[in-house]
């Protein structure tokens, strides 16, 4: 990925991502995506009276490491895991089936069993059943005649654990997400309200990593084809993909490995050689004057928030729906920078508490040249919302601050 690291990247890498001293492995970058076709995402998954009961099911987990085998570190990916499950009608996946096997031919794999093919240091299995062993077991409905296709592609050195191999499925179990209603949140020009509810906690979404330069969580989309797309061009209705005759990640995967596994750790690449933008360090600023308290709520793997001095504490889980956070007794409120919606009920247990909850973000970014809007979810009656990035807002609100000390100062002396 990397091939050749610096002292400093060294020092980085040893100092945040090798530590296991944290509430998950920073040296891990995992994703789950698990689509349905429900009349609740009807617009999006192509649900209708007679299209529906198609699933797909994509689960990464992959580990970093630096390898000291030449003269200089490099930056590699130690362990790569990707799993992929499809439920379809069976003329679907027979003839998905037989397009598999087409790439495996050209993607020059060799075959060691029935199930099994090798290339390289990979090797990939492919599953089919009539009924999926996790459907039986969780009496979930199968339509009549729908099969299932598993396909696993991981290192040769990788033991999938039962926990790495249930994890998809228990937040399948969680089922579909319900988005949350906006009602009238405070449009504020800046955040100066936020100065009468000092200390304060902060939550960081991807506003601030997007800032640094990290792809925002679209780009892991397209990765992984979780959005169909037309020409090549992400459809302008994100629907979701649900056919196997659309879906091309897998092939992508067998027929060119190599060149699909530069996009899948691409994203993590980035993150790595980010750095801390402004906007954290002007954090870690209002940390050490105490006006921010507790640890910086993230939902990043990028760390840039520790990497600037700040504690954090990581959120976006996948082995705890709601993950507990170390709210601080002492914070009057809490500031979210850069996040679209509260998946992990951070905002909604600050509310519970009395803490005021205060929005820095532009509710809207830049994709392929164009302004698209992207709408806080559920920010509430009573909250405050002030349209600005994260170097923007909080370089402003340092200032007022700044500004409101001088003047404690003239008129105290």
């Amino acid at each position: 990925m990397i091939e050749q690291l610096d002292n400093a990247q060294v020092a980085t890498w040893e100092k945040h991502f090798a530590s296991t001293a944290h509430e998950r492995p920073r040296a891990i970058e995992e994703g789950i995506w698990r689509r349905t076709q429900e009349p609740a995402n009807a617009e999006q998954s192509g649900w209708t009276e007679d299209e529906h009961g198609r699933r797909r099911i994509v689960h990464y987990r992959y580990r970093y490491d630096l390898d000291y085998t030449f003269p200089v570190p490099r930056l590699v990916l130690a362990d790569l895991y990707l799993y992929h499950s499809v439920l379809a009608s069976a003329a679907e996946i027979e003839a998905y089936l037989t397009r598999i096997n087409t790439w495996l031919g050209q993607g020059r794999w060799r075959k060691k069993d029935d199930a099994t093919w090798s290339k390289g240091d990979l090797r990939v299995t492919v599953t089919t059943y009539d009924e999926h062993p996790q459907d039986e077991r969780a009496d979930r409905y199968t339509p009549p005649g729908f099969r299932s296709v598993d396909i696993a592609i991981l290192s040769d050195e990788f033991e999938v654990s039962r926990n790495v191999r249930q994890l998809p499925w228990t937040v399948l179990a969680g089922g579909m997400r319900v988005k949350e209603q906006r009602s009238k949140p405070t449009i504020a020009e800046d955040l100066s309200e936020l100065l009468e509810h000092m200390p304060f906690m902060v939550e960081i979404g991807c506003g601030s990593s997007i800032e640094a330069g990290v792809p925002p969580l679209h780009f892991l989309h397209e990765v992984y084809r979780v959005t169909e797309r037309v020409d090549n061009t992400l459809t302008q209705s994100h629907q979701f993909t649900m056919r196997p005759q659309d879906d091309t990640l897998i092939e992508e995967m067998l027929t060119d490995p190599s060149a699909k596994a530069e996009q899948l750790t691409a994203m993590f690449k980035v993150a790595f050689e980010a750095r801390p933008t402004p906007a954290h360090h002007v954090l870690k600023d209002l940390h050490e004057a105490g006006h921010l308290v507790g640890p910086v709520i993230q939902h990043n793997f990028d760390l840039l928030a520790a990497r600037a001095g700040l504690p954090e504490c990581f959120v976006r889980r996948y082995d705890q729906k709601i993950p507990p956070v170390p709210l601080d007794k002492r914070a009057k409120a809490i500031l979210v920078v850069g996040l679209h919606a509260d998946r992990r009920a951070v905002q909604a247990r600050a509310r519970a508490r009395g803490m005021k909850v205060f929005f820095l973000d532009p509710e809207g970014l830049m994709e392929n040249g164009e302004w698209k809007s992207y709408p806080i979810e559920g920010a509430r009656e009573g909250d405050v919302v002030v349209h600005a990035g994260a170097i923007e807002g909080l370089t402003r609100f340092k200032e007022l601050i700044d500004e409101r000390a001088r003047w404690t100062a003239a008129v105290t002396s």
